[in-house]
């Protein structure tokens, strides 16, 4: 069987099949598409800002060193004018990170970028290695990666670059919204499928007076995945055909991960349908819009005309539309949903202290019924009040008299301050602030960080224990 012509070109002879689209094509053609497709996402993204400083989380590995070679290459072909830097985390895994820093050191001279290298002993006194050797293997990539994404911030601020770019894939980000899919955790699913993560105050710093460049602050830090929409094959192909030097040996802490099981899946799923995986992740970036943010707004999931709407045109809109049923809201679904808002109406009145007047339904007096000696307890203690008159209601009580009650709900200043909110409630939002103690950004008083360090810091002895030689 004669072999492929390239689909591109034409003329060589195709070498690579594509996971994306199954199209063969040389390796030539491979590169220069390669290199293309991740400009048109850092140019449709808006990643960059001419001149601006970068700093390359590099790691060692296939996807660091492939994202250090082609911002390189773009950067000269299209005249960003960036300033790109290597940063790289030492975790402290001895056989492992580092022979891998080893091949960044290599990298850093052949393409020529500045490097600085961060350790966890050097801002947690605590190395993986010890951290490890203290907690176990069940649950030490939680250690890791909560300290290396702020490692990652303060590494950035020492070199005052306020834009971090990372060598997540396609691969990468499918597992992590299965991950997060598993575990049942969706607010999480806006961070790991977009292509831009930062901070609230993430900005760029204004110069100083004297024409000096502000210092950038740990809390300040951009992030982004210009190859975020590349699979992760396709990025060994590109390493292997351009001959790049990286370290290819797994972690050897990272076997116990539960990414490593939605990672298989993953796999599992290529082997099938090769599109599955830009199918999950497209799939994570829908998902994530239907989850309100910290403010209870739409991500723009009800479509760009509802969501351009503010909430009370739209509630009109499904009142004219008649809400769930047929029939103008008359049916099982409309009463339903007039029930559930008139609950949520009486909660929020009574939470807040406005007057509201409850009215209970008509009793019906008939022949023979006894309504002073005969009340059921817990009547409303209104319905007594003729009685309390004087009134007797065993001779003279009328059929089909309607008895009307109203119970007033008391104001704001009779209500006890420790009483529970309704079932209906929402939850506490929560407002983004700093730690009391290392001052990186936290929703709680305390960042999580700090709070594995406290941990990691009772169990450790306070003084050395040594042993020495045998006595005469």
């Amino acid at each position: 069987m004669p072999p492929h012509p390239c689909q591109i070109c034409n003329n060589a002879r195709a070498q690579i099949l594509r996971p994306k689209n199954h199209s063969r094509i040389c390796a030539g053609c491979f590169i220069s598409t390669f290199e293309r497709e991740v400009a048109e996402t850092i140019i449709s993204s808006n990643l960059f800002q001419p001149g601006e400083r970068v700093a390359i989380g590099a790691s060692g590995g296939k996807d660091s060193t492939v994202l250090a070679s082609v911002l390189k290459t773009l950067n000269e072909r299209h005249g960003w004018g960036l300033d790109l830097v290597l940063l790289s985390i030492d975790e402290g895994i001895t056989g492992y990170r580092d022979h891998s820093l080893d091949a960044v050191k290599r990298n850093s001279i052949e393409y020529d970028l500045p490097l600085k290298i961060v350790s966890y002993t050097e801002l947690y006194g605590w190395s993986m290695d010890q951290v490890v050797a203290q907690v176990g293997k069940k649950g030490n990539c939680t250690y890791c990666g909560v300290f290396r994404r702020q490692a990652l911030d303060r590494g950035a601020a020492m070199l005052g670059v306020g834009h971090v770019v990372t060598g997540h894939n396609a691969d990468d980000v499918a597992e992590t919204v299965l991950m997060n899919l598993l575990r049942g955790d969706l607010p999480r699913l806006s961070r790991a499928t977009s292509i831009v993560t930062s901070t609230p105050s993430a900005s760029q710093p204004k110069p100083s007076p004297d024409g000096q460049p502000a210092a950038v602050s740990f809390t300040n830090v951009k992030r982004s995945k210009p190859l975020m929409y590349a699979y992760e094959k396709e990025i060994v192909l590109y390493a292997h055909h351009k001959k790049l030097d990286y370290f290819s040996t797994e972690c050897i802490y990272s076997p116990e991960a539960f990414r490593g099981s939605a990672r298989t899946l993953i796999k599992n799923l290529e082997r099938i349908r090769p599109e599955s995986i830009m199918d999950v992740v497209r799939s994570g970036v829908d998902m994530a819009k239907l989850v309100p943010d910290a403010d209870g707004n739409c991500k723009g999931a009800c479509g760009s005309e509802k969501a351009s709407k503010t909430q009370a045109q739209q509630d009109e809109e499904a009142e004219a539309e008649g809400g769930c049923g047929s029939s103008n809201g008359q049916e099982t679904g409309g009463e339903m949903a007039e029930m559930e808002k008139k609950l949520l109406q009486d909660e929020q009145a009574e939470e807040e202290g406005t007057e509201t007047e409850v009215k209970m339904p008509p009793v019906k007096a008939t022949n023979g019924q006894r309504h002073g000696r005969d009340a059921k307890p817990g009547l409303p203690a209104a319905a007594l009040v003729g009685e309390a008159n004087g009134q007797n209601h065993d001779r003279h009580t009328h059929p089909h008299v309607a008895i009307s009650t109203t119970v007033p709900i008391r104001s704001k200043q009779e209500k006890k301050s420790g009483r529970k909110p309704g079932r209906h409630a929402p939850p506490p939002r929560q407002r983004l602030g700093q730690c009391e103690r290392c001052g990186y950004l936290s929703s709680q008083s305390v960042c999580k960080a700090c709070m594995l360090l406290e941990g990691l810091n009772k169990a450790r002895p306070k003084t050395g224990i040594e042993v020495g030689g045998a006595g005469g």
